[in-house]
């Protein structure tokens, strides 16, 4: 159940989205250890965002998942969602936040209940 909410101020068109999408599907089940079925990715895109008091290109993310977080996984995600996001949109992996949430079962729900 990692779930990856990313914003971005940059206009995505429909194919780098898609690739985006995959990309951090994958990278994200990877550095978890969670299948990529129980992976979610969004992407906003074209949201207003102000960094360093400018509108330059940058981005903001939460990750959230019930276990498998932890410092060393926490920054290689950092790390490979900053790529992904330098590679397919240009934004520089100094104007881009993630925070990480490791969430107890019962606050996460699913199929009409929680886990």
């Amino acid at each position: 159940m990692p779930t990856l909410n990313l914003f971005t101020n940059i206009p995505v068109d429909a194919v780098t989205c898609s690739d985006i999408l995959k990309d951090a599907t994958k990278a994200v089940a990877k550095i978890i250890g969670k299948p990529e079925s129980y992976v979610m990715i969004l992407l906003n895109s074209g949201v207003p965002i102000a960094f360093a008091g400018t509108e330059e290109p940058a981005a903001y993310g939460e990750l959230i998942s019930i276990g498998g977080l932890g410092a060393g996984v926490n920054g290689k995600l950092s790390e490979t969602i900053a790529e992904i996001l330098q590679v397919k949109l240009s934004i520089d992996s100094s104007r881009f936040y993630i925070k990480f949430y490791d969430s107890p079962r019962p606050f996460f729900g699913f199929n009409g209940s929680t886990f």
